[in-house]
């Protein structure tokens, strides 16, 4: 005979703010934003810098939303999950992919310095003129998105894969 152990989890926290509702234009303007960021960019590319933006700004609503779309667009759990860890890690990213991470590291942590003249180049290498903004365009916007997650406790866990891109 077994026993079955059942863990009762802690309750979601309540959102501070429906920040949506009340400034829609807002809203609005980021999500065409966000799309006419993400134009020209790999999606799996996309979402990785996505995920360690919003592992970096510590933003769960963001972390369920875009670990479900990559995944939705192909990715695997295993990069997913050794994205936190990508500079122990390097094997399961292509150089590209790798400039594309750092790069989302020196512009997400600006506290921590401006943005390397080394970082910059190695990202410049691997991306033309034109996908180098698109890039940096799309890092900035999860960023955005993150602070307006963050500041409004916005609650994750109930994204349906694809609903917003």
């Amino acid at each position: 005979m077994t026993t079955e152990h059942t863990a009762e989890y802690a309750p979601e926290h309540t959102p501070r703010l429906a920040w949506a509702q009340h400034a829609p234009e807002v809203y609005q303007a980021m999500v065409r934003l966000d799309g006419a960021a993400r134009k020209g960019l790999d999606a799996k590319l996309f979402e990785l810098v996505k995920i360690r933006a919003s592992q970096l700004n510590h933003c769960a609503y963001c972390l369920d939303m875009h670990t479900k779309d990559a995944i939705a667009a192909g990715e695997s759990v295993q990069r997913i999950v050794q994205l936190s860890a990508w500079e122990e890690s390097k094997h399961f990213y292509t150089e590209q992919e790798l400039a594309a991470i750092e790069l989302t590291e020196a512009i997400t942590v600006l506290t921590d310095r401006f943005v390397p003249d080394e970082v910059y180049e190695r990202a410049a290498k691997h991306f033309d003129e034109a996908q180098l903004t698109q890039l940096i365009a799309s890092i900035i916007v999860i960023n955005s998105w993150n602070r307006f997650a963050v500041t409004t406790r916005m609650v994750p866990g109930h994204y349906t894969p694809g609903r917003h891109g």
